[in-house]
């Protein structure tokens, strides 16, 4: 049994920038991966684009996701020049393969252990600190050790296999936000196509919506641009009143959704002088997008009146103001609370700490959070900061011998935040 100073679960944004942080301030970091790349739901469920994370404070746009995530976004300029005219315009877009192999780089230069391809499948506690993980894989099952562990599974799997309290969806149901799978067109004119988007295509798809020709709930269509001037990015399905932590919800969500998706793209084609007389469907995402699934009960659960309050919290970690984006989970509709110009909020290093554990911390979209706050902190550039910050804080347990992750020193973390130029204030 290989044992590791940390042991991160879930290769997503947050996971790989817990595993780079941590192993850049000298920890044996393994990162363990379930599919063949990193990246996590821009990877498999063709998440797209980067939602913004930024504010303007006397006419200067602040962004409040630095750090490690505009480190990524520099390496991926570097890797493809079409990435800089994105982001110079103002652009969230990105090519998810040119994150794939950015991501690789970037951990294996930082020195973290990569293993793909491994299912958790078992975890062991002794009292409050979790021992060991075992994988899934193709030879059997794999044991790990560690000192530290890391959730950043999305779904809470770790934490749910420890024996940690969870919460699912919304708190008066359990409901969660929809499930989408998001897919591609190409062959697409594309100037022709914006133009009828604007003037009628939702207009007909309420229409048809109301004939019962078109069963997806969703209230409009949601499309983007890509780099590729033919292709359009759909993250236009719905699936609700399924859990996601339910395998054969989740299967029968696949099938509804990818049913779904002809639906969408036989209505695109017939829609007159729409520039898709050409289009066809080029591809679907690995796994159907999950917004919203299990939180973890952590020593603070972040909730919707501190994101509207613009709470400062003593151990922020990280910044944000992405609108409480939340999806009705039982059909159409979506809300919006928008933050004002210069309004942010901060979270919390205790709602990464899960209660009655000592050497676990949750990242991504499953830290401690009600319904509605997870609905804002959700996003890529957030999360990307969350495990920046718990790779820090990490990284100091080790080097100062601590056992409980609750005895970090948070001003000495925080020095290290503006050295690394980490949005947290």
């Amino acid at each position: 049994m290989k044992k590791y100073d940390l042991v991160v679960v879930g290769g997503g944004l947050a996971g790989v920038a817990t595993a780079i942080t941590a192993a850049r301030g000298g920890m044996h970091v393994l990162l363990c991966e379930k599919t063949n790349a990193l990246g996590g739901a821009a990877a498999t469920m063709l998440v797209m684009p980067f939602m913004p994370n930024a504010t303007k404070i006397n006419d200067e746009v602040r962004q409040l996701s630095r750090g490690i995530f505009e480190e990524i976004r520099n390496e991926m300029i570097k890797f493809d020049g079409r990435a800089e005219v994105a982001i110079k315009s103002g652009n969230l877009h990105f090519d998810e393969e040119t994150m794939k192999i950015v991501l690789n780089r970037m951990c294996i230069k930082a020195g973290v252990e990569l293993l793909f391809h491994a299912y958790l499948s078992g975890v062991t506690r002794e009292g409050d600190r979790v021992v060991s993980a075992t994988f899934a894989t193709v030879s059997g099952p794999f044991t790990f050790e560690g000192d530290y562990f890391v959730d950043a599974t999305g779904d809470a799997t770790l934490s749910t296999l420890a024996g940690c309290e969870t919460i699912l969806g919304r708190e008066e149901d359990n409901l969660c936000q929809p499930m989408t799978l998001c897919f591609r067109m190409g062959g697409v004119d594309m100037e022709k196509f914006q133009e009828v988007k604007r003037s009628y295509v939702n207009v007909l798809y309420k229409e048809r919506q109301a004939k019962g020709e078109i069963r997806n709930p969703r209230e409009d269509v949601l499309t983007f641009t890509t780099y590729h001037p033919d292709v359009l990015h759909l993250n236009t399905t719905r699936v609700v009143k399924l859990n996601p932590t339910d395998p054969f919800d989740v299967t029968k969500a696949e099938l509804i959704a990818r049913e779904q998706v002809v639906e969408m793209v036989d209505f695109l084609k017939s829609l007159p002088g729409s520039g898709m007389e050409n289009a066809y469907l080029l591809s679907t995402a690995l796994e159907i997008g999950v917004r919203e699934s299990r939180m973890v009960v952590c020593e603070h659960m972040l909730n919707e009146m501190e994101l509207k309050e613009c709470t400062v919290f003593d151990d922020a970690i990280a910044t944000g103001n992405y609108d409480i984006d939340i999806h009705n989970p039982e059909g159409s509709g979506t809300s919006h609370y928008y933050f004002k110009p210069g309004e942010y909020y901060t979270i919390p290093y205790r709602s990464l700490i899960p209660k009655k554990t000592e050497n676990l911390l949750v990242v991504g979209r499953c830290i401690g959070a009600t319904h509605a706050a997870q609905a804002s902190i959700r996003i890529m550039p957030i999360t990307t900061t969350l495990g920046e910050a718990a790779g820090h804080a990490l990284a100091q347990c080790h080097s100062r011998s601590l056992s409980n992750v609750r005895d970090v020193d948070i001003r000495a973390l925080h020095e290290v935040f503006e050295k690394s130029n980490v949005s947290y204030r």
